[in-house]
């Protein structure tokens, strides 16, 4: 099975302040500002915030979002990336995950976020079983300084390249992302789980480090959409919800987090 992430959409309660910072800091463009909802991507659309002023802030205890990873196709565009963040927001962290580089930062609402670039697949390292090897280990930021190029925005080729999520139990987790959605477990630790739906490092992360046990009810995450060539018979596994506008099909996880599935 191949597939990739889509789209992710966010409950938002200051539209106006949310577009602002995920052009400014994160590089999006605003593709679609219609009334109370607002679309932002590069080349395709990647993120969908909906205004919801009346949600509360989520709950220490609600699973939902940890982070929604935005990929950027260089290490020159990653560098441009940290620029951004220190002149007009605030970075959390920084990680080498041997696989990629990573910078940490949350958005206005607190909806954590990472932008990465991917080291080349031929340097990942992996196991004698074929999962890979991911750590996280100090990344220098200086040289990640010197390779940006000053860009604005992020580049074409730029997309989600994978979603981690705050879940109750990595053993319904399992159970729905790879019995379900047929997704690969491509690592496998204490209190975290990794999987893709084919060779890549992770398109999926659950973790259970916050210990979270409630479902989503707050502000934060409303869905996530996975492409994949075989949308309609995963759908079929996980009981999916008929096909909506946009030609998806809704399932919803363990959690209560809404899985939105269509064709790659």
């Amino acid at each position: 099975m191949t597939g990739s992430i889509g789209r992710v959409g966010l409950w938002v309660t200051d539209l106006d302040r949310m577009v602002e910072f995920y052009g400014d800091v994160i590089g999006l463009e605003t593709l679609v500002r219609d009334g109370d909802r607002a679309v932002l991507g590069v080349d395709d659309p990647l993120l969908v915030l909906a205004a919801a002023p009346d949600r509360p802030a989520r709950g220490v205890d609600e699973t939902g979002l940890f982070h929604t990873a935005f990929r950027v196709p260089s290490r020159a565009a990653l560098g441009d990336a940290l620029g951004r963040i220190e002149r007009n927001w605030r970075l959390d962290g920084a990680s080498d995950h041997r696989v990629s580089e990573a910078l940490y930062l949350s958005d206005p609402e607190d909806n954590g976020i990472e932008m990465y670039r991917d080291r080349p697949r031929s340097a990942w390292p992996t196991t004698d079983d074929g999962r890979v090897e991911m750590d996280t280990l100090p990344l220098g930021l200086d040289p990640l300084r010197e390779a940006a190029g000053g860009a604005d925005r992020c580049p074409p080729g730029t997309d989600v390249g994978h979603v981690h999520l705050e879940v109750s139990s990595l053993d319904a987790a399992r159970s729905f992302y790879a019995d379900g959605l047929g997704l690969r477990v491509r690592q496998s630790m204490p209190g975290a789980l990794f999987l893709a739906a084919d060779d890549y490092h992770h398109h999926v992360g659950c973790n259970v480090w916050n210990g979270r046990s409630k479902p989503p009810e707050g502000r934060g995450l409303a869905w996530i959409e996975l492409a994949l060539d075989d949308a309609e018979a995963v759908a079929s596994r996980v009981g999916g919800a008929p096909t909506n506008r946009a030609g998806e099909v809704e399932a919803t996880d363990p959690d209560g987090i809404t899985i939105r599935l269509r064709r790659a």
